[in-house]
């Protein structure tokens, strides 16, 4: 359970994590793009890029799977954000 400061109230804790939420689904997006960059550089030095062939670069398929897993969470922390802006809207 979160501890509020004196000089905090009940409704300024999701106003705060919602900032909080945004700043880091802003990071992740920018990981999220640097991981595509290297994806592509990996692809265009091996010449392969159907992830079904079987000379398809192991980094590749890695870094792809370390993408996929970054989307997934910002997808959760958008839903989770819609969630707090909804409750400050009440």
């Amino acid at each position: 359970m979160r501890h509020l400061h004196h000089s905090q109230s009940a409704s300024t804790v999701p106003r705060m994590e919602a900032s909080w939420i945004v700043a880091l689904i802003s990071n992740l997006d920018r990981h999220v793009e640097l991981l595509d960059q290297d994806i592509a550089v990996e692809e265009e030095r091996a010449q392969v890029f159907d992830r079904s062939h079987p000379a398809y670069p192991i980094l590749a398929r890695t870094l792809k799977a370390r993408r996929d897993n970054l989307s997934a969470t910002i997808a959760a922390l958008e839903k989770r954000l819609a969630s707090f802006q909804a409750l400050c809207r009440v």
